[in-house]
């Protein structure tokens, strides 16, 4: 598809949402549009970025990740404050929290893509990608429906920074940790490397301020897994597959009105939308990654998929809704979820070399 065309389109569904959604999800696209964009034309990965600090010693691209929640935390937490209508990404410490995000780092590895990297790569082109797609709905969908038997594991109460310490402490405090990690990387990479680029940087500062404008519109953070949940639980709904009611997850207040609801209401499946829109704008002018994999890699690949999804769910969010949004708006959550999901990132690189992806 040329780019007239697909800008075409893009301004019809802006249009049709406006008119028959509400202005908000119409201009929620265009963000999710710009996060597509940002992502597919800077080649944002966390995946990747993770993997290359792992074989090659390089830091750049956790330097970019480091600068993205660095710029995300100091305008989520002053405008939290500021705005008690806006809601934080907290998630309870649990035994769910651990597994969920040790595997959901080991999964993305296999799978070559987080939740934004496996929309933005879709929206590429990638073939593995756009097949994990469907499966990483589907995870993320039957994570959801066993939930409350993972959380009766054991679990705590969300613990808010900000709540506990104050804006200002709540953000030196992020701050702090946040270089406490560059100080690590140091340690692991050692003297002599490059840490900037620009790449990762004019990521990192166009992703901070789309994820800002994000959180003022939809009045919560930037978040990836929970719409693709819900467009499963749609489909099994629709088929007769599903019951909601029966279930502690769906049958919450929330989750029950957006089941009834059309997607199209949804903050988080809009901006996935605009996320593959932008990610196909990017791709008019790239080549995608057309590396022939062999059945046994398909298999393991769309395994991983799966395994994202359920596992994202278990950890209460992947790469974005986890570490950026729960880390910028000051949840504890989001640095048990880090150094989890790294650790299973070591595990997820060696299976990947095993199976020469």
């Amino acid at each position: 598809m040329k780019r007239f065309p697909l800008a075409a389109l893009l301004a019809a569904f802006f249009f049709f949402l406006a008119w028959q959604v509400s202005i908000r999800q119409a201009v929620l696209l265009l963000v999710g549009v710009g996060m597509g964009t940002v992502l597919a034309g800077a080649r944002f990965g966390f995946t990747s970025g993770w993997r290359q600090l792992v074989e090659r010693r390089d830091p750049q691209g956790v330097t970019g990740q480091v600068v993205l929640l660095a710029l995300a935390s100091a305008a989520a937490l002053p405008l939290l404050a500021r705005f008690p209508e806006l809601q934080a990404a907290l998630g309870p410490p649990s035994i769910s929290l651990l597994i969920g995000a040790f595997v959901f780092g080991l999964a993305m590895q296999i799978a070559d893509g987080c939740g934004s990297g496996t929309l933005y790569k879709a929206g590429l082109g990638v073939p593995l990608n756009m097949a994990i797609l469907p499966l990483f709905a589907l995870g993320s969908f039957m994570g959801s429906a066993h939930l409350d038997s993972w959380l009766a594991l054991g679990q705590i109460e969300p613990v808010s920074f900000p709540a506990e310490l104050g804006t200002v402490p709540a953000l030196g405090l992020t701050l702090g940790l946040l270089a406490l990690v560059l100080l690590a990387v140091r340690q692991w990479v050692g003297a002599g490397q490059t840490w900037l680029n620009k790449r990762w940087l004019w990521g990192a500062v166009g992703l901070a301020a789309l994820a800002t404008l994000n959180l003022l519109l939809a009045g919560q953070p930037w978040g990836v897994v929970y719409g693709f949940g819900l467009w499963a639980a749609k489909g099994a709904v629709a088929l007769g597959f599903f019951d909601p009611g029966s279930n502690a997850f769906w049958s919450q207040a929330g989750n029950a009105q957006r089941l009834g609801q059309t997607v199209l209401m949804d903050v988080t499946s809009i901006t996935n939308i605009g996320i593959m829109g932008g990610a196909l704008w990017v791709a008019v002018k790239a080549s995608p990654d057309s590396r022939a994999l062999t059945p046994q890699q398909w298999r393991i690949g769309l395994l991983a998929g799966f395994v994202l999804g359920y596992s994202s769910r278990l950890a209460f969010g992947c790469n974005i809704g986890a570490m950026l949004s729960g880390i910028s708006t000051g949840s504890l959550h989001g640095w048990i979820w880090m150094p989890l999901a790294f650790a299973g990132t070591l595990v997820g690189i060696r299976v990947r070399r095993h199976y020469q992806f």
